[in-house]
């Protein structure tokens, strides 16, 4: 997808020496919260947290605020903040509208790309093929992210960009939770060669079907996932809740 949620958002990025603590605090636990390593149902415990991140309790209590109103973060009634859940209902909207979405983009791309834009595609094929080599979920999550980038890209539609980026936060948790799943990620190389050549032959049909079962597969994939956290769930409420330490 074309995002503006570039590089400096990914664990790793080096501008919190240039941010207000608060901030600082907030990337942090959002880019922790995005990348699986707070999971959905994890208790966001203050006091942990401070000690974890060596600051006072009060720019963690704003940075949850801040996670808070962009929804990824809960609070509940005298249990203090968790990290949101990923339900069914909410992956479901989420991947209809994508699905849509993508389809329309690869549509205009096979009309609208360069030549300068179709050897940007490769290229960004090949990089995500290199990065499933690696197994690194983050680095396969943003490989992933700069492929769609270009295909939207090429559409040439700023309206198109913009609700493609309305998408971008949900879409990063949900990429990451069918990332996880390693045995998915043969079949991720062989749609997006399967999308890259549709382009390539500019034809229309054969790119939307494929798009089409590309974000079919994936929704599949999430919701295995959401399943499976569902359980450990249901474990944890049995043997004890999990938190931050």
């Amino acid at each position: 997808m074309y995002t503006k949620f570039k590089e400096k958002n990914m664990p790793g990025a080096k501008e919190e020496d240039f941010l207000p603590l608060r901030d600082s605090v907030y990337n942090k636990l959002r880019q922790a919260i995005l990348t699986g390593e707070y999971p959905p149902g994890e208790r966001l415990m203050e006091v942990h947290l401070g000690d974890k991140l060596g600051v006072s309790r009060t720019p963690i209590r704003e940075a949850i605020r801040m996670l808070e109103l962009e929804g990824l973060v809960t609070m509940i009634p005298r249990k203090g903040a968790m990290v949101s859940q990923i339900t069914e209902k909410n992956m479901s909207d989420v991947l209809e509208v994508r699905r849509a979405l993508d389809i329309l983009c690869v549509q205009l791309a096979c009309e609208r790309i360069t030549s300068d834009g179709l050897a940007e595609l490769r290229k960004a094929r090949d990089n995500f093929e290199r990065a499933v080599a690696t197994n690194d979920s983050r680095r396969i999550a943003q490989a992933d992210v700069e492929f769609h980038n270009v295909i939207i890209k090429a559409t040439g539609n700023d309206r198109l960009i913009s609700l493609e980026d309305s998408l971008s936060l949900p879409m990063y948790r949900y990429r990451y939770e069918y990332i996880k799943d390693s045995s998915g990620h043969d079949n991720l190389v062989k749609e997006h060669r399967k999308i890259v050549n549709a382009i390539e032959k500019r034809n229309p049909e054969a790119a939307a079907l494929e798009t089409g079962e590309h974000i079919d597969n994936q929704r599949r994939s999430i919701m295995r996932q959401i399943r499976l956290e569902r359980e450990e769930e249901t474990m944890n409420a049995l043997y004890g809740k999990r938190t931050i330490r």
